[in-house]
This record gives C-alpha cells, structure tokens and sequence, in this order.
C-alpha cells in the first residue's frame, strides 16, 4: 500500500487527519510556530510576526489581504499522487477565509513545507488562530500522459464551449 512520508517541522505537528472514517478530505491545521507568516499586497511580500495572545497564537488579516498559511510540515507523496487542497465546508460557512487557487496541487516531488494561499475575503479583519482547521487536502492518482502531434475531430455533435450544453 502506499504511503505518505511526514516530516514535522516544529513540535506538536501531527499529520492531516480524517476527521471521520468515510470523510475523503485530510484537515490542514495552522502551524504559527515558526513565529512569522508571509503577507502579499499586491507585488510586495511581508513577513508579519504571529500574535501572541491569551488564547493562543494567532495572525490576523485585514480585508482583501492574502497570506501563506504554513502548515508545519513536509510530506512526500507517492508517485502519481497529487493532494488537492480545498476549503473546508465548516470554515467557508462559518469565516470570510478564502482558499485562493481552489482547487490547489501539491505535487508528489514538492520538498519544502506545505502552506495553504488564503486571502480574507471579507469587510472586516479576520483572526486565524495556531491549530485551526483551515483547509482539507484530498488525495488523488492521476495519469502522465504524453502528447502526441495529430489533427483532433470531433468525437459527437458538440460544438462551443463555456454553456453550450444548456442550461
């Protein structure tokens, strides 16, 4: 059977878990142990100091801001495996979070730590705390096929794209 290589970067880090037997998606845990948590505004890139607070660790995003989420960890997937990384229901419901590139891939051969992009898709500043459920991974096989050179045909009588099967 294959396996999933997991490195913890920082103490505590425990690997993504099902929260139940039949659920597909693995939750992603904010890691702030690293004490820093890269910050985009448009072109520029800034690396904010976690909040220390009574309830814990915690980064706070002000509206439209995008961030990094580390997660604490390395992983080496299997080959030809992808983990797609996708909101969770509860946090897209509950918070104004936003996984930016829904679905994302993180490819079998990616070495470094795993982060979730996230923007605050809301009007107000939004507060993550260290070890909140912030996104699910989903792991998936998939195919490297190779491209041939050759003329396509149509294979039915459709024709367009973007809605042209109907409503």
């Amino acid at each position: 059977m294959p396996e999933i290589i997991f490195e913890p970067l920082h103490d505590g880090v425990e690997p993504p878990r099902r929260a139940t037997a039949a659920s597909a998606g693995h939750d992603l845990a904010l890691c702030l142990t690293g004490g820093r948590v890269r910050v985009f505004h448009g072109a520029t890139v800034e690396e904010r100091a976690v909040q220390s607070r009574a309830d814990g660790a915690a980064i706070t995003l002000q509206p439209g801001e995008k961030a990094l989420f580390p997660l604490g960890f390395r992983a080496r997937l299997p080959e030809g495996y992808e983990a797609q990384v996708r909101p969770r229901s509860g946090t897209s419901l509950k918070t104004d979070l936003v996984i930016v590139n829904s679905p994302g891939t993180i490819d079998a051969d990616y070495p470094d730590e795993w982060c979730v992009p996230v923007k605050n898709g809301g009007p107000a500043p939004l507060t993550v705390r260290h070890g909140e459920r912030i996104a699910q991974m989903v792991l998936a096989r998939y195919e490297a096929l190779p491209f041939t050179r050759g003329q396509v045909s149509r294979t039915t009588d459709r024709a367009g794209g973007f809605g042209s099967t109907g409503q």
